[in-house]
């Protein structure tokens, strides 16, 4: 029976997961699941609908009818609907924290994505990806950068967008963020227990992608030169 390989990385935001995540899945030929886009369109999912974020109980009617998946080129489809530029929004960022908080909304979104990493290799990255959605990861990186670092990239990203945002205003939303993030009652923000801890603060998106494949290498690296890919 095949062996399929995976790799969680999770970490803060802004800490430059997600685009390490895709460029390790893309040079070893991985499929890339973006945990955090689907937090995002489920959150788009309630502002759609008027529905409060922070209310568990406007949550529950929307799970059952829940459909999310995303493909290998980075697009997430909320039932059916390509919601991959919606769910980077402003008012989606600022309210992510408070609707993926719920446990019914965790169990959910866990279950759909340990589904996905069934039957092929995967990069996932995440909040919990380590300590809950794959806990037996042949390799997890707990991916950090200092809240300036990360401001400062967020910042980039959002006026890229065309977005009027100010440093200071990025800085203190992920500050929130991360007290959320390491409070919440359900899989609060941690390294794993046996995650590798990396510092992205003074690294490159290049510099952070090679790092990581050498830590893949280096766990795995008999038993992956010896697997049909």
């Amino acid at each position: 029976m095949k062996k399929f390989y995976s790799i969680a990385i999770d970490g803060p935001a802004a800490s430059g997961k997600s685009t390490a995540a895709k460029g390790v899945a893309k040079r070893l030929h991985f499929l890339y699941i973006d945990t955090g886009a689907m937090y995002r369109a489920f959150t788009y999912h309630m502002l759609e609908n008027n529905l409060e974020p922070k209310s568990e109980e406007d949550a529950k009617t929307l799970l059952p009818s829940l459909s999310l998946k995303e493909d290998k080129e980075g697009h997430i489809y909320l039932n059916g609907k390509d919601v991959s530029s919606e769910v980077r929004s402003l008012e989606v960022t600022n309210n992510v924290s408070y609707a993926c908080a719920h446990l019914s909304v965790r169990e959910k979104l866990v279950a759909l994505q340990q589904e996905m990493a069934k039957s092929e290799n995967v990069v996932m990255d995440g909040r919990d990806i380590g300590t809950v959605v794959l806990p037996e990861a042949d390799l997890k990186i707990y991916q950090i950068a200092s809240v300036d670092a990360r401001a400062k990239r967020r910042c980039d990203e959002f006026v890229s967008q065309g977005l009027k945002v100010t440093y200071e205003e990025i800085k203190q939303d992920l500050i929130r963020r991360d007290y959320i993030d390491s409070h919440r009652e359900h899989s609060p923000l941690k390294p794993a227990a046996d995650a590798i801890v990396l510092d992205t603060s003074f690294m490159s998106i290049e510099e952070e992608i090679e790092a990581i494949i050498k830590l893949f290498y280096k766990k795995v690296g008999d038993l992956w030169n010896n697997t049909e890919k």
